[in-house]
């Protein structure tokens, strides 16, 4: 291993040994050869540690946890022990394409800010299709809060920063850590903290081509892909004050509706509607979307917003 690799990649991972290598060997292929994986298994795992060990890979650091803290503090514990000033996070689930920190590390390092935050586009890969994310990149001064969450058009924001393609400063994360507390939105709170603190802003590199593969099969169960619109409710509640208004209000009718909807408890929509008037004003965007989720059949609600975004490419 390099003694000052340029680069850091972390890779949190548990119990699922094919997909880990899969992403470590993606990460070893990249054209910006000095780097260091750090593959952190969270908790007893045998398979794992035997499948990385086989890669027999000099610039691949393992390292094991005694017992499970969960994604977020995985992330912190491989942060710690990286060597690079710059770190990527790769979820073991993902991959990517080979130039991926070759050109994140040339926008980090050409960014106008001293320790960036640097993004890029993505496939979201199904068992049925790929489909090219985030469809809008944010607009200048925009609030990360609003491009997340707010609501822009009937097939909702459409932003997006998947934690695979995040590639920012140790320092960043030594003042900013991930939350092992935030739960399944630990990635959508560490955003939130770490570009509201000094007004930092994620930048997205200059090129518009993927540069990563975010794979959501419809076997594999993430934790993103768990809905509890309760847990998800007091997650918002507690971070009010890291949102937008405008933000706050589409995220309870938009994302948490949905969220709802697809857990089959439509006893959600009542305290949603009157926790988005209770501190903010919701747009007439979000109530026709939010009524919308609550009227339409779950197929048809797809099939009007998959026309909307096929319209809007």
């Amino acid at each position: 291993m390099s003694e000052n690799p340029l680069a850091s990649v972390v890779i949190p991972t548990i119990n699922r040994p094919q997909l880990v290598v899969r992403a470590v060997r993606s990460a070893l292929a990249q054209t910006l050869q000095s780097i260091e994986v750090i593959a952190v298994i969270d908790g007893p795992d045998e398979e794992t540690k035997e499948a990385l060990a086989a890669l027999n890979e000099s610039r691949l650091l393992v390292k094991p946890l005694f017992q499970s803290h969960g994604a977020a503090q995985a992330r912190n514990t491989g942060v710690e022990s990286a060597c690079s000033r710059w770190i990527a996070f790769l979820d073991d689930d993902d991959e990517w394409l080979p130039a991926k920190l070759d050109i994140q590390l040339r926008a980090a390092q050409q960014s106008r800010f001293k320790d960036s935050i640097v993004a890029c586009r993505f496939i979201k890969r199904s068992d049925t299709d790929d489909v090219l994310l985030p469809r809008r990149l944010p607009l200048p001064g925009e609030p990360m809060s609003e491009y997340l969450f707010r609501c822009t058009r009937l097939c909702g924001g459409e932003g997006l920063v998947q934690t695979s393609t995040i590639f920012t400063a140790k320092n960043v994360l030594q003042e900013v850590p991930f939350q092992a507390e935030a739960g399944r939105h630990d990635d959508l709170d560490w955003l939130l903290r770490a570009t509201v603190r000094e007004k930092r802003a994620v930048e997205f590199v200059p090129s518009l081509e993927p540069l990563a593969i975010w794979h959501r099969p419809g076997h594999l169960e993430t934790m993103s892909s768990r809905k509890d619109w309760r847990f998800s409710l007091s997650w918002v509640q507690q971070n009010r004050h890291l949102m937008a208004l405008r933000a706050y209000a589409s995220f309870l009718l938009t994302w948490l509706s949905a969220n709802a909807v697809k857990q089959g408890d439509r006893s959600a929509f009542w305290p949603l509607l009157r926790e988005s008037f209770r501190h903010s004003v919701p747009s007439v965007l979000d109530l026709c979307v939010f009524a919308g989720i609550g009227l339409l059949p779950q197929g048809l609600r797809q099939w009007v917003a998959s026309s909307a975004a096929t319209a809007s490419v």
